[in-house]
């Protein structure tokens, strides 16, 4: 019968290669934690996107590894029957919550399994591509002429497209510089990641002449309602991050005309297989979707990218090239061609952490043995 073999808890740390600023704040370094699960005589990777401070999200690095060694991984152990990925999230449910802790313990658990069976995560999902296109994130910049030269620098390197963090005082300006300097051409979206009100309308309402793909997430997490009242005031589609955190929410928002586009986070969603029940959700309710961003790292991207290739994605994601944020990854780095990355050909997610990086960026290690 399949059980869960050793887990590790892998702690690291990864400086970026420029400040990256939203209306949450500046990060300059990710404290990233990766579990390592052995399933099947197979080892599989999963990584835990919560950030550094409960800001973004509730969740936070260490509250995750805790989470993780007291109560997702002994529940794990002690589930009744056979050990599958479909198992995991049942399992972890009396947890409430910890979405990104437990979505990093199905996925190692997930690449173990199906790297012990040969088959490609992508194909797992039921993806229907292998290149994918890439968008990229620019964060908030302290002035108009470096926001320039960066989204200069992201359309030379071929970004397919842009998306700029807005907040108040930083939204028309800048998207007005961008529009008329690059053009109309170029694909241009916004995020705010929560940082106006209902009460904002008008002045989010300045941003429909700039013929936006999307304005992403402009009002709170928790105010679903609002952004069906905001999106009646708009011409610029709203589509939803933060607020997604199932399926039934993808659902419930749509309902309402909360939104017309979602961004699917797997990390924020609790793993791939709720990843793609929401995904299934909106393509039964013609919503188009796109993957959205955690400055993962070659771990988080590999996954990422084979969810990016089911038919609903539609949109450029964010699954920019390794060195939009990383100097050195932990994996072989992701390099973009044309626009585009690729899905790894190797069963999993298809792709491993260098030893030699991974010791050397590493800052801690617990084994959680079996019992």
């Amino acid at each position: 019968m399949t059980t869960l073999g050793a887990v590790e808890l892998v702690r690291v740390a990864m400086p970026l290669v420029s400040p990256f600023r939203t209306s949450f704040g500046t990060e300059t370094e990710r404290d990233v934690l990766l579990v390592r699960a052995d399933v099947d005589g197979a080892t599989g990777w999963g990584e835990c996107v919560a950030g550094d401070e409960p800001y973004y999200s509730s969740e936070y690095v260490v509250a995750a590894a805790d989470v993780l060694r007291t109560h997702l991984v002994p529940l794990l152990r002690a589930a009744p029957g056979p050990l599958t990925p479909a198992a995991v999230a049942p399992a972890l449910a009396r947890v409430k919550g910890h979405r990104m802790a437990k979505a990093a313990l199905e996925t190692a658990v997930l690449d173990a399994w199906l790297r012990a069976r040969g088959v490609r995560l992508a194909d797992h999902l039921g993806a229907v591509r292998s290149v994918i296109p890439c968008g990229v994130s620019v964060g908030i910049m302290d002035s108009v002429p470096e926001l320039l030269a960066a989204v200069d620098d992201y359309l030379a390197q071929g970004y397919v497209r842009i998306k700029l963090k807005i907040e108040p005082g930083w939204d028309v300006e800048p998207v007005r510089a961008v529009r008329e300097r690059f053009g109309d051409g170029v694909a241009l979206q916004v995020d705010a990641n929560t940082a106006y009100t209902l009460q904002d309308a008008l002045q989010l309402a300045r941003l429909d002449p700039f013929d936006l793909l999307l304005i992403e997430q402009p009002l709170d997490e928790e105010d679903v309602r609002g952004h069906a009242a905001l999106a009646r005031r708009l011409r610029t589609p709203i589509c939803l991050d933060e607020s997604i955190v199932s399926a039934r929410a993808a659902a419930d928002a749509i309902a309402i005309g909360a939104c017309a586009i979602v961004n699917v986070k797997p990390g924020r969603v609790g793993g791939y297989l709720e990843a793609r029940r929401v995904h299934d959700v909106c393509a039964a309710h013609g919503v188009p979707v796109w993957c959205g961003g955690m400055l993962e790292t070659g771990i988080g991207r590999a996954a990422n990218l084979a969810l990016a290739g089911l038919p609903g994605f539609t949109l450029p994601g964010d699954t920019s090239g390794s060195r939009r944020y990383y100097a050195t990854d932990v994996t072989t780095p992701f390099v973009l061609d044309g626009g585009t990355l690729t899905v790894p050909e190797g069963a999993g997610i298809g792709i491993d952490p260098l030893p030699e990086v991974l010791s050397e960026l590493v800052t801690g290690r617990e084994l959680l043995a079996a019992g």
